[in-house]
């Protein structure tokens, strides 16, 4: 593999970090170009010492005069603002740009980024919930390859190698079931953000550590399947496995199954993606069979976890049904680590913005950006 240029969009998030870790594993075959962040000024800047990209973004402009001086001395352009993220991708030295921003917010640059021919490595999997439709055929049109990130998503697309041209019967996303597996409405009720926070399996950040608790998480991954693979709706189910060793199966019409499997490191999907289609040899830790004797598979409960049905419900909508709901998840969800409204009340506000936000059937840019603002408002007006 040749050396490839790589930007990386929210570079001090738990995806960011551990991208870096397999950056700086290898560095003869990978040239560190941007790094940004939203507003983590000071581990943005121990990141560019230490990696020295070409440049940084702060989004926060408000902390863009702190990050220029503490690089004064250093050889980096440092650039505030989100215009600055959609520019900083068109840099002719850039390959691929893993994009790694947290919910709505990587939509814009992952466009700008495809508009500029780059390939995308994708961990954000709301530009793609939020606009598939859009996203894909912009791909399509510039001839721009998406890699997924998503531990499940990049299993299914490890499974696919070789198989391109064989028809898919079915996909299984596998879910760990969160801190909450088997448990109850009534149960719910009264839970925190604490204990929500504590996933069994997984270190990741707050806000899709209580997706995953609210099975929004995998509904999310379910509308990302459908545009990352071409699938049909009924194409695509979920499958409750406590373990997190099987991370996704795909099932071919001739009724075989494969499964990639692994310990739970976001690592190693990270490096696939990068280095696609080579496989570099790592250090991390294997998998042991005789550590995991028993592989548990169960149902999944939408009915208790109203958040994936009501994620099956907008991808049987299409327009800008998914939009809306992204939108209105991203806020509840921050209503709720604030503890100004119950574990329950994100799906219910979910589903109440959902259907009050006006629905788009055949939706452009302007579309998705004007129903995420109204769904916000909505989620902010019954609170």
């Amino acid at each position: 593999m040749q050396k490839k240029g790589v930007a990386i969009l929210g570079s001090t998030g738990s995806i960011g970090t551990q991208t870096l870790e397999v950056i700086r594993a290898y560095p003869d075959k990978f040239d560190l170009q941007v790094i940004t962040a939203q507003s983590n000024a000071p581990l943005l800047i121990e990141q560019a010492k230490l990696f020295q990209p070409n440049a940084v973004v702060i989004s926060d402009e408000s902390k863009y005069q702190e990050v220029k001086d503490a690089l004064f001395s250093e050889d980096i352009h440092v650039y505030a603002g989100n215009q600055a993220l959609c520019q900083v991708v068109e840099f002719n030295e850039i390959q691929i740009v893993l994009t790694a921003l947290v919910g709505y917010a990587g939509l814009r640059p992952t466009l700008a980024a495809i508009e500029a021919g780059k390939d995308i490595a994708l961990a954000n999997k709301e530009t793609l919930v939020v606009a598939g439709e859009l996203v894909t055929a912009r791909a399509r049109a510039k001839g721009v390859n998406i890699y997924p990130v998503d531990s499940e998503h990049s299993a299914i697309f490890q499974c696919l190698v070789g198989e391109f041209h064989n028809p898919v019967e079915k996909v299984y996303l596998t879910a760990s079931g969160g801190p909450f597996r088997g448990w109850k409405a009534d149960a719910l009720k009264s839970v925190t953000p604490a204990q929500a926070l504590k996933h069994p399996n997984w270190s990741m950040g707050a806000k899709i550590t209580i997706d995953s608790a609210s099975m929004m998480n995998k509904g999310l991954e379910v509308i990302e399947a459908k545009w990352l693979f071409g699938l049909k709706n009924e194409q695509i189910d979920v499958i409750v496995h406590p373990q997190s060793v099987v991370h996704s199966l795909v099932q071919f019409q001739d009724g075989s199954l494969k499964a990639q499997m692994g310990l739970p490191d976001m690592k190693l999907p990270i490096q696939f993606a990068l280095t696609y289609p080579e496989r570099f040899k790592t250090d991390f830790p294997r998998f042991n069979f005789l550590d995991y004797p028993q592989l548990t598979f169960e149902k999944a409960d939408p009915e208790t976890f109203r958040n994936l049905q009501l994620a099956y419900d907008v991808l049987e909508k299409g327009g800008t049904a998914a939009c809306a709901l992204n939108a209105a998840n991203e806020i509840s969800v921050q209503l709720f680590l604030e503890e100004k409204i119950g574990f329950l009340d994100i799906a219910r506000i979910n589903e109440q913005v959902m259907l009050q936000t006006p629905f788009i059937a055949a939706p452009g840019y302007e579309d998705y950006v004007e129903t995420d603002r109204i769904a916000r408002e909505i989620v902010l007006k019954q609170v």
